[in-house]
């Protein structure tokens, strides 16, 4: 493109970044183009035929195609670092959040929700630590609450439905089961082994307590139980609060539908895990959110050992703020990676 061409784009990118609305001749030349509506209509025309925007009616109007936006934010945007409020809110929050890896998270996946007005997203570490001991508590007569006790000290509970009619005496079965296998080894080395025994019939255990055996082991090695972790999100209702949902609900309802895909959206995020820095979708570039139309942005953290072991980013609209966004996401990553470290620092010199 030539130096017109490229004002002319720039123009339409940012207002419609800013109004999320189409953008006809005459809005972008009382945005200070030293150009006639007449010669603009003709660049636009060119922009259109190069596939980076496009007419979403059959107004004049334009707005950039997912194509164009990549574009703009590959060669025509400045990124910067976050300001310092921002910086400060970042620093704060996670700071207050207390030690815990799993505040931590918790915190920044609502944090990144509130700051740019979307879907926090976060994926925790696949949980490895060595098993000390697990418990069942019946909480109703359809519910138990599993309490594991990691050798770290770390105490992860989950709830899980009942069997009907489960007797008191198979919780204390499962759990004593579980203990003489698990102790001392962690999850993913202990889970098929002692799935296999169950599901083999190996084990002396009561069918309602081998039940309850096996659905704990999948709710305890998280939302992907192939890989051991699970996915935080918070700030679905603020995808709501686009100014152009009530235009398009269908759209909304689709992506809520994706966010529930919890395997699917680690996948994504786990693509962040193989890059250096922060990786971006724009709508169809990632088929996940090809219906929906949403852009997303993801960066690794890393724990003590700079190892990659995570990713967090944000899920909004295709017009989200990126130059302020991309940093953002950018410092809260090096910030959960800076506070986990800190922590897993502090708990080796107390041992």
């Amino acid at each position: 493109m030539d130096r017109r061409s490229r004002d002319i784009f720039r123009e339409i990118v940012q207002s419609y970044l800013d109004t999320g609305e189409p953008v006809g001749s005459r809005t972008i030349s009382r945005r200070g183009v030293q150009l006639s509506p007449a010669s603009i209509r003709n660049i636009m025309s060119d922009l259109s035929e190069m596939g980076l925007i496009d007419s979403p009616h059959t107004s004049a109007g334009r707005v950039p195609t997912h194509a164009g936006l990549r574009m703009f934010v590959d060669s025509l945007m400045q990124l910067g670092e976050p300001g310092e409020a921002d910086k400060q809110t970042i620093e704060s929050r996670l700071a207050g959040s207390g030690r815990r890896m799993e505040n931590v998270l918790s915190e920044a996946s609502e944090l990144l929700s509130g700051l740019v007005g979307g879907a926090g997203l976060v994926s925790t570490p696949a949980a490895d630590a060595p098993i000390r001991h697990i418990e069942f508590v019946r909480i109703s007569a359809e519910q138990a609450l599993a309490v594991i006790v990691a050798e770290s000290g770390d105490v992860e509970n989950r709830v899980l439905a009942l069997p009907p009619g489960l007797p008191a005496s198979a919780l204390i079965e499962a759990g004593n089961y579980l203990n003489a296998r698990m102790k001392g080894r962690t999850l993913a080395e202990a889970r098929e082994a002692v799935l296999e025994e169950v599901r083999s019939r190996k084990a002396l255990l009561d069918q309602t307590a081998a039940k309850l055996v096996e659905d704990g082991l999948a709710q305890w090695s998280g939302e992907d139980p192939a890989r051991g972790r699970s996915l935080i999100v918070r700030g679905r209702a603020n995808l709501l609060d686009d100014p152009n949902t009530g235009e398009d609900l269908n759209r909304v309802r689709g992506l809520f539908a994706e966010l529930e895909k919890s395997e699917n959206l680690l996948n994504v995020l786990d693509t962040a895990r193989d890059a250096d820095g922060v990786r971006l979708f724009i709508g169809s570039e990632n088929p996940l959110f090809s219906l929906s139309g949403s852009a997303m942005i993801v960066a690794p953290y890393m724990n003590a050992e700079r190892k990659i072991v995570g990713a967090l980013g944000v899920i909004g609209p295709t017009r989200l703020n990126y130059a302020r966004v991309i940093p953002m996401v950018d410092y809260t990553a090096q910030v959960v990676g800076r506070l986990l470290g800190g922590a897993a620092a502090t708990k080796a010199k107390r041992e």
